[in-house]
């Protein structure tokens, strides 16, 4: 315990010990690192559509990539369309009331896109979109 009367006389300095708070700012440090919620990318690169009525999504997403040559991708490696839904069920597992967007390429076949969607709804996602760019915007 600190002595006021002691201290005022100039028997005993008054130190500050920092180790506690250093502790405390890095045990701040490991909690927003540990609960903050990180964006997951597709892996390649595409050109989207573009759409008049596109809109943003608020919600945390789970993405899905088509390429122009009909390889589907999930957090940046190539799957087989058949094993989307093991995937995207062990994703809503972690999130349950997040939604799936399929990004995909404007060159990509229709029919993986559409495979791709219904493995997506067979998962249990319980909001699948398509992802497209706005016509104002490049």
């Amino acid at each position: 315990m600190i002595d006021i009367r002691r201290t005022l006389r100039g028997g005993e300095q008054v130190q500050i010990n920092m180790g506690p708070l250093i502790d405390m700012v890095f045990l701040l440090l490991i909690f927003f690192v540990v609960t903050t919620s990180f964006v997951r990318e597709t892996g390649i690169e595409v050109q989207r559509s573009t759409a008049a009525t596109a809109e943003t999504t608020e919600h945390a997403t789970i993405m899905l990539g088509v390429s122009a040559e009909g390889h589907v991708y999930f957090e940046g490696r190539r799957v087989d369309v058949r094993s989307v839904r093991g995937l995207i069920e062990r994703a809503l597992a972690e999130d349950p009331d997040a939604g799936v967007v399929v990004v995909a390429d404007r060159n990509s076949s229709t029919g993986v896109v559409v495979k791709a969607m219904d493995q997506c709804r067979l998962a249990g996602a319980r909001s699948v979109s398509l992802a497209a760019s706005r016509e104002d915007q490049p």
